[in-house]
C-alpha cells in the first residue's frame, strides 16, 4: 500500500489526493500538523515538505512529480497530460505558473487571516492527525502560528500582496476559458485543471474537498468576502464546477 504524508488542509497535498484517488491507486493517508509534518516527510524519505508519496521504488516529495508518476501509470486514454509533447509542454507549464503562483499566494492569505482564530483553525486543521498532534497543535497554537509566519514570510500588509495575485492568476485562468473552452486545455479534464482546481481550494474552499474546510457562515468577514468574490468569480465558479463534476469521479 502506498503512503501519503500530509497535512489535511494543504491545497498541494488535495492535489495529490486528488490524482491518486482518479486513477484508482490505493493509498494510505498519515496525516500530521504544521512542524511535525517536517519530521514525518524526513522519515519517509522526502524533504521537509508534503505532499510525499512512499512507493516501493523510492519517496516522491512534490505534487507536480506525483501527478507525473500517477499519470504515467494511468490508461492511455484517461491521462491528464496528452501524448502529443507541444501540447503536454503547453499544459505542464500552465501547472508550473499555477504551482509557482496561486499556489503560496492562496495559502498565506488564508493563514493571514485565520491564524488569530484558533479554535476554528485547529479544529479544521487537525482532523485525522494523530490524537497528541492535535493536543501539541492546541495548547501549543502561539508558537505554531508564529513558526508558520517565518516559513510562509507572512509580514504586515503582505496581504494585500497575494490577493492581488490570486485575483490576477483567476483573470488568466478565466481568460482562457472565455473562448467557450469546457476545460483549460480544450475539450478533456487534464492535469491544470486539476492544479487550478486543487490550488484555488484555499480561497473558494470548495464542499467536495479530500477534507472538510470551514465554509464562509463561520469565517471572519474579511477572508469570508473574499471567498465569496472568488466563488463568484469566472475561475473559482469553474473551480466549484471541477469538484463537482470530477473530484470524486474517477478516471474509468
Amino acid at each position: 500500500m502506498l503512503r501519503l504524508i500530509t497535512i489535511p488542509i494543504s491545497h498541494y497535498c488535495e492535489k495529490a489526493r486528488w490524482a491518486l484517488e482518479r486513477a484508482g491507486i490505493g493509498y494510505r493517508e498519515e496525516r500530521h500538523v504544521q512542524g511535525v509534518h517536517r519530521l514525518a516527510a524526513r522519515r519517509a524519505g522526502g524533504a521537509v515538505t508534503v505532499p510525499v508519496l512512499v512507493t516501493a521504488q523510492g519517496a516522491i516529495g512534490d505534487s507536480a512529480e506525483i501527478l507525473l508518476w500517477v499519470d504515467a501509470r494511468t490508461a492511455p486514454e484517461h491521462r491528464l497530460l496528452p501524448d502529443d509533447r507541444s501540447l503536454r509542454a503547453a499544459e505542464l507549464e500552465i501547472c508550473r505558473r499555477l504551482d509557482d503562483r496561486l499556489g503560496p499566494s492562496g495559502r498565506r492569505l488564508m493563514y493571514v487571516h485565520m491564524l488569530a482564530q484558533r479554535d476554528l483553525a485547529v479544529s479544521f486543521n487537525n482532523q485525522g492527525v494523530p490524537g497528541w498532534e492535535d493536543r501539541l497543535m492546541r495548547w501549543g497554537w502561539p508558537l505554531a502560528g508564529r513558526m508558520i509566519s517565518a516559513v510562509l514570510d507572512i509580514r504586515p500588509g503582505i496581504e494585500v500582496q497575494d490577493e492581488a495575485e490570486v485575483w490576477h492568476e483567476f483573470d488568466f485562468v478565466a481568460e482562457r476559458l472565455s473562448d467557450g473552452r469546457p476545460y483549460l486545455s480544450g475539450e478533456r479534464f487534464g492535469a491544470a485543471d486539476l492544479t487550478f482546481a486543487a490550488l484555488s481550494a484555499s480561497v473558494v474552499v470548495p464542499p467536495g474537498y479530500g477534507t472538510p474546510l470551514p465554509q464562509p457562515e463561520v469565517m471572519p468577514t474579511a477572508i469570508a468576502a473574499i471567498v465569496r468574490r472568488a466563488r463568484e468569480h469566472p475561475a473559482g465558479r469553474h473551480a466549484l464546477t471541477l469538484f463537482d463534476s470530477h473530484r470524486h469521479e474517477p478516471a474509468a
